[in-house]
């Protein structure tokens, strides 16, 4: 826990504090840690291990089980690329491999100016747009190859403002 700066620890305590009457928090301190941080540092994980008193093995296997948990800080905007059967069968697969290429980074990766990280999804649920990609949430329908540089633009041009 010594890598945790203090506003950190109290954000953290705050969070842990908030679900301590619910039947079940781990799930929900976790979720509210990571959408704080952007990710779950393993010095957050005994810290909420030591406030809730659940083992910190625990914690650790559910933040590595749930693919929307993150050990890692993210990039500012994050790239999911759907590789679920409708998206697959309709070239993401090219999509992605494009993305890696132009960002030199592979997926699970984050770039070296930390503006994206590039992650696979198993479904969007939206099989009928398919290929589909997000960004932070935005969903873009019908993705081709062609479609990347200019999707990677658009954000560069965001931060060019």
């Amino acid at each position: 826990m010594a890598h945790l700066q203090g506003q950190a620890v109290k954000q953290i305590t705050e969070i842990c504090e908030r679900y301590k009457n619910e039947p079940t928090p781990l799930i929900m301190i976790l979720e509210e840690v990571q959408k704080t941080f952007g990710y779950v540092p393993f010095e957050a994980q005994e810290l909420i291990s030591e406030l809730t008193g659940y083992p910190v093995s625990e914690i650790y296997g559910i933040v590595t089980f749930y693919s929307f948990f993150s050990l890692t800080p993210k990039g500012k905007y994050v790239i999911g690329v759907c590789l679920g059967t409708a998206c697959y069968v309709k070239g993401s697969q090219l999509v992605l491999d494009k993305f890696s290429q132009l960002l030199n980074i592979k997926p699970g990766e984050t770039t070296e100016d930390g503006l994206f990280t590039l992650d696979v999804l198993r479904c969007l649920g939206a099989c009928a747009i398919a290929p589909a990609v997000s960004v932070n949430g935005k969903v873009f329908p019908c993705v081709k190859v062609d479609d990347v540089a200019k999707i990677i633009k658009q954000y560069k041009d965001l931060e060019a403002k």
